[in-house]
């Protein structure tokens, strides 16, 4: 597995892993956020043959049209095998960035910098590199670690809060299906002055511990999926139109309804649904569901990775803090369990 360093100063310790690593030439991604607000922090640091590009912010461009770009700019900038790959940015740009890597002359070495809440605790972790194809979420991508990860909490002051918000999700997530008292140990009401370092540290370490285990997502690391089966399909759904909702926002809304899955598969107390509800209810809110929706959403629901064949096979939990995966699923259970959370009381 990758080294990963939780900084708290990005130029110090970027500055001495490109001091251990030899390459001929460093090739720098962002994205037009980054740019502005992160690449400052440590720009002064990059050899003067440095190659920069910047690229659009957004799932909507993690496509194979903007990997071409990014592979075009590495051809004309002569990178041959020995060049280094770094991207700054958020989960979107280090997937892709770090798939153009894996592919170019058949892999390139790189080492993220994610930049934002979401990116720090989730994708820093287990070498899911890919791209969206034809409106299905990571349909293309290979697995490849990099040669480092740096997490520096400074980068998070650089965020608007719904991005924190949506970083959120993720370490809640954590909890839910590795580890109760942390889970409850989150303080819901007052998310927003929580103590960022430590609670990246423990969510990344419990991702760590489930992807060491099963690094290909053959069997335990599907657990890390809870949630997304339903909120990735919220997400594609809700992509390009006026209801856009992020990455941890969509998440929110499938876990809700897969604990409500949980109950009825597993046994999930619905005293524990109860609890889910209010925690994702207190941070998020409730997001409008118009049963015009639910065959469009559905439909992605199908296409779901962890499906075999037309069997829907999802992460569901059988307490707080334990979940198993491979359990079957009907597509009038998961419309069943969307009316739920339709139903759900504003808060």
């Amino acid at each position: 597995m990758n080294s990963i360093i939780f900084s708290e100063n990005a130029s110090v310790d970027l500055t001495s892993v490109l001091g251990e690593l030899k390459f001929s030439s460093l090739f720098i991604l962002t994205d037009e956020n980054t740019k502005e607000h992160c690449l400052p922090l440590v720009e002064e640091i990059f050899p003067s043959n440095s190659t920069f590009l910047t690229i659009d912010s957004g799932e909507k461009n993690k496509t194979i049209a903007t990997c071409m770009v990014i592979w075009a700019a590495m051809t004309e900038a002569q990178l041959d095998r020995k060049a280094l790959f770094l991207n700054i940015g958020g989960g979107v740009l280090g997937d892709m960035g770090g798939f153009c890597a894996s592919i170019y002359k058949r892999g390139i070495r790189f080492i993220n910098m994610p930049t934002t809440l979401l990116s720090q605790v989730d994708a820093s972790v287990g070498g899911k590199l890919g791209v969206d194809f034809e409106g299905l979420k990571n349909h293309l991508g290979v697995f490849n670690e990099p040669e480092t990860v740096i997490v520096a909490s400074e980068f998070l002051k650089t965020l608007p809060e719904r991005e924190l918000r949506s970083g959120y999700a993720e370490i809640i997530k954590h909890g839910l299906i590795r580890d109760k008292k942390y889970f409850e140990s989150l303080d819901f009401e007052h998310w927003k002055s929580s103590y960022w370092p430590p609670l990246i540290h423990h969510s990344v370490e419990i991702k760590r511990a489930v992807v060491k285990e099963d690094p290909k997502e053959s069997g335990l690391r599907k657990i890390l999926n809870f949630g997304h089966t339903i909120g990735h399909a919220f997400e594609t759904y809700f992509l390009d139109g006026p209801r856009h909702l992020l990455h941890g926002e969509a998440i929110a809304v499938g876990m809700i309804c897969e604990a409500w899955l949980s109950h009825k598969k597993l046994d999930l107390s619905m005293a524990e649904v109860k609890q889910i509800q209010s925690a994702f209810l207190k941070v998020y809110g409730k997001i409008e569901i118009l049963d015009s929706d639910l065959p469009s959403v559905l439909d992605f629901c199908l296409q779901d990775k962890k499906n075999e064949g037309k069997q829907l096979m999802f992460s569901l939990l059988s307490s707080i803090g334990n979940c198993t995966y491979n359990i079957p699923v009907t597509r009038e259970e998961i419309r069943e369990a969307i009316h739920y959370y339709q139903n759900l009381p504003q808060t």
